[in-house]
């Protein structure tokens, strides 16, 4: 893994940063927003924004899932980086990335801030006019994803984060952000056995709660999908190809969860979400890419998953 210091990109030691046994996510260093209104640093527009993504990276997945659900494609172009990360971090295939020019996504970071310091993660909202990196919080991105570019939108598509569920999509969201979503990752970069455990107990009393939410609701926030419900998903999708195996997240499967298993089907099948998962892709990049986990670099040809298959959703009430 590498890491930008000062604008010069340089190797990292996996050990000294997880020195503690506990994996850290870092912060994000870009908070600027895109809006409609007078006050917005980065008017909203068509053509004006671009999205660097990777297929593997589930926070990135976020903001393809918001940009297929809004119909956002003509408006927001998007480039993806290679399945592998590894001594250059994410890099873009042959030719590099033609919007920013950039065949690496450190290069990318260097050109928005020359002296930066950081990592270099996915997703990346660039603004094609200033050349600069607006924002690399996936939380933020999607929110103005979600109501910045309505006048550009091709898809009517109800606000996700709608006033009077905030409150409570909040709450799910810590829930699901701090156990499952990032739980994930603090079983899977533990580097001492209690890091471990403390976090795959936390990780499944999660989504013991999650399942117990879904048995008496067709959303995590009640009969209307919410953005909550959306990330969610790309952890979910990933769980039983990668996380099981590969971060140790063994104690039962999505598939082995009734609600969850058929909650994970119905997102999937909704329109234009399957088009926004590459389960091969995100195979490549896990096992590919974190040789202090998987040092052969050896990918598992299975499991055999079939989202597709008809879900019982349908039981309980939609809005």
């Amino acid at each position: 893994m590498g890491v930008m210091v000062d604008g010069t990109w340089q190797q990292e030691d996996f050990e000294k940063r997880n020195r503690s046994g506990r994996y850290l996510r870092a912060t994000t260093a870009f908070r600027d927003r895109v809006g409609d209104d007078a006050g917005a640093p980065f008017p909203a527009a068509a053509g004006r924004y671009h999205l660097i993504v990777a297929h593997a990276c589930p926070w990135a997945h976020r903001t393809l899932i918001f940009r297929a659900l809004k119909g956002l494609q003509d408006a927001i172009s998007v480039a993806f980086v290679e399945p592998l990360m590894l001594d250059n971090g994410w890099e873009f295939g042959p030719g590099g990335d033609p919007v920013t020019g950039a065949e690496f996504n450190h290069q990318v970071y260097a050109k928005a801030a020359p002296d930066y310091s950081g990592r270099c993660s996915v997703p990346v909202l660039w603004d094609r006019e200033r050349e600069t990196i607006v924002n690399n919080e996936s939380a933020e991105i999607i929110r103005m994803l979600n109501g910045a570019f309505d006048a550009f939108a091709d898809n009517e598509v109800a606000d996700l984060y709608p006033a009077e569920l905030r409150a409570e999509i909040d709450a799910v969201n810590e829930l699901v952000y701090e156990n499952i979503n990032n739980g994930v990752y603090k079983c899977g970069f533990a580097t001492t056995q209690a890091a471990y455990e403390a976090a795959f107990d936390a990780l499944f009393a999660a989504l013991d709660e999650v399942e117990a939410r879904l048995a008496q609701q067709r959303y995590l926030t009640g009969p209307r999908i919410t953005e909550a419900d959306w990330r969610l998903f790309p952890t979910l999708v990933r769980f039983d190809s990668v996380y099981v195996g590969h971060f140790k997240c063994n104690r039962q499967r999505i598939e082995d969860y009734p609600n969850l298993s058929n909650y994970l089907r119905e997102l999937y099948q909704w329109p234009g979400i399957a088009e926004t998962v590459d389960l091969p892709r995100t195979k490549q990049h896990y096992y590919g890419s974190h040789r202090s986990i998987n040092p052969f670099a050896i990918v598992p040809k299975g499991p055999a998953l079939d989202l597709t298959l008809p879900h019982d959703r349908d039981r309980l009430p939609a809005a």
